[in-house]
Order: structure tokens, then sequence, then C-alpha cells
């Protein structure tokens, strides 16, 4: 990857010691990027983005090298390590740094062919914008592979998927990716996400979890300055064997209501199929935030849902007073 070339840098984060990356740590790394270049876009709660071709141009040297830099910095200051990944433009990036190992870098060239051939065998849902409902309708034609839909004639992807999806789809495929790195876009998101203490094979333990990270988002939201609510939710499970599975879902009204969250997180999960899947964390990410005060709420007349939310209120004001574990749900302290 040259200085003169495109150069976007994405940062997989995690505690040289082992466990979850922390708020302070996180903020930290960040900073330390938005140092070296303006263009910084953090992936809550544990990646980040930044574009680098102005700073590759200002320090003189390549993307593997300055990718050293910033993780030796990243440890020497906040003991955290990271997996990198180079390429051309975003989406490229992610991709290259899910295959990166832990504390390496790996750089995808800008030659298009080896692209093509390093995207060839991923499965159609390592393309951005393609979520399972499109995946489900590509395979049914046998396009169930990068390769295949790269292969496969414009006008029938669009025939398939729609004019708009079907020609963004064919260009990722062949590994162009017109997004840019969108600095402070976190702002739109919070992300909260548990680390077993090992690799946990228990569906209660998982959706325990789960119940643990809705209730600190629903908190996070509604003790925002003037209150905020999501109109989308991601479940990312991270697996024993390094694999990745995402799930997202738009709610059919935006809220902060723990309740309604718990249970899209649960539908997220139970749609996964897991069954015995060895689980080494799971995160949840609140995207699309906006002002409580813009969002319309369905009225309801279930005295149990309105009781709900009046004991929210209460433990929102008990948390804020005395500490974010001053009270919990009884299913949460056992």
């Amino acid at each position: 990857m040259s200085a003169t070339g495109k150069a976007v840098m994405c940062l997989r984060l995690h505690p040289a010691g082992g466990g979850p990356l922390g708020a302070r740590e996180y903020a930290g790394v960040l900073a330390l990027l938005g140092g070296i270049t303006p263009a910084v876009q953090a992936l809550p709660p544990d990646a980040a983005l930044a574009d680098v071709r102005g700073a590759l141009r200002y320090f003189g040297c390549d993307a593997r090298r300055l990718a050293a830099v910033i993780r030796v910095r990243a440890l020497a200051l906040y003991g955290v390590d990271a997996a990198v990944g180079v390429a051309g433009n975003p989406m490229l990036a992610r991709a290259a740094a899910r295959e990166a190992r832990p504390g390496g870098t790996l750089v995808l060239p800008e030659d298009p062919a080896a692209v093509r051939d390093f995207l060839a065998d991923k499965p159609v849902t390592a393309l951005d914008g393609i979520g399972a409902k499109a995946a489900r309708t590509l395979c049914s034609y046998g396009l169930d592979s990068v390769g295949r839909v790269a292969a496969a004639p414009p006008a029938a992807l669009r025939r398939i998927l729609g004019a708009r999806l079907g020609r963004e789809v064919h260009e990722r495929a062949l590994g162009i990716d017109r997004t840019p790195v969108r600095p402070g876009a976190a702002a739109r998101a919070l992300a909260a996400e548990r680390l077993f203490d090992r690799d946990e094979l228990d569906p209660v333990r998982h959706r325990r979890a789960l119940l643990s990270l809705t209730e600190e988002l629903g908190a996070k939201l509604r003790t925002q300055e003037g209150g905020r609510v999501c109109r989308v939710l991601t479940l990312t499970v991270r697996c024993a064997d390094r694999t990745t599975l995402t799930r997202t879902r738009t709610l059919a009204e935006p809220t902060a209501h723990s309740a309604a969250l718990t249970a899209t997180a649960y539908a997220l999960y139970d749609g996964l199929g897991l069954q015995r899947a060895r689980v080494r964390a799971l995160s949840l990410r609140a995207e699309e935030l906006i002002p409580a005060e813009r969002a319309v709420r369905q009225l309801s007349f279930d005295p149990e849902d309105e009781k709900a939310r009046r004991l929210e209120a209460v433990t929102d004001r008990v948390r804020s007073r005395f500490g974010p574990h001053a009270i919990a749900r009884g299913t949460l302290a056992a």
C-alpha cells in the first residue's frame, strides 16, 4: 500500500492481558488515532476505522510501518493490542482486520485481481449491505459466495435484488466500496459487550448475558442528556474458533425501554440457531440514535408495561445517585 494510494486502516482492539476492552482504554486509542489523522470513525465496542492517506505522506512511511507504530503506542499507553487490516476502502479494511492474526497486520494489495481472489471464497454475508433475507435470496440462485456474485451478470443481480441493491452488491463483490470513513459517526450508536470467563456452551448463560447487555444499554440511552432512543439493534457473537456472527434488526418503533430491547435481542439470538456453539463474547450495539422527544410511541393499555416503565425511571434515579451496581434484577444478581 503506497503512500500515494488510498489507505484505510481498521483496528480490532483487545487488552493485551485478556478480558473485555474498557471504555477508558477504547477512548484513549481513539484519541491516539485522532493525533495521527482527523478521519477516525469509532466502531464500538472494540474497533475503529481510520483514513491514513495524509498520515502516510506526512510520516513518509508505508501502511504496515504506520500500523506498527500505532500498535506500539497503544500497547505502551493503554495496554491495548490490535489486529490491523489495511486496504483501499472501509469494507476491505474491515475484511482484512477480521483475517489478521491478533497483534498482526494484513495489508491487501491495490491490484483488483488480488482483491477479487481475497474475497472469492467468502460467504455473501461478508459483503456490507447483505442481510439474512438478501443472503437467502442469493443462495437460492446458487450465488452463495462472493466470487459467484462477482461473476454473475449485473443485470441478473438487479433483477434478483432490485436496481440499487443489485448494483451495490455487484460493486462490493468486486471489492469496490464508495462509503467514506465518517469521523464522529459513533455519536449515533452505543455498544456494550460481555466476555465469558471460558468458552460458553450454556444458552441460559448466553441469554443472561443478553439481559445484562440490554439493561445496560437501556439505562445509558435513558440517562443521556435529554434521553435517547434507538431505531436499530445489532447483535454480534464471537465464537471460540474466531468466527463472528452478526444480526441486525430495525425496531418496530424507536425505544430505550429495556424490555423491548431484551425481546429484540432474544429474537436475534434465537435466529442464529447456535445450539451447541462455544461462545466467547456477546455484544449489542444500539444504532441510529435520536432524541427521545422526537420518537413516537404507540400507547399501551397493558398495565404491566406501564408499571415496568415507571420502575425503570425509579431504577435510573437510584443508579445515578448510588452507582450503576446499586440495584439489579434478581436474575442478574443471583
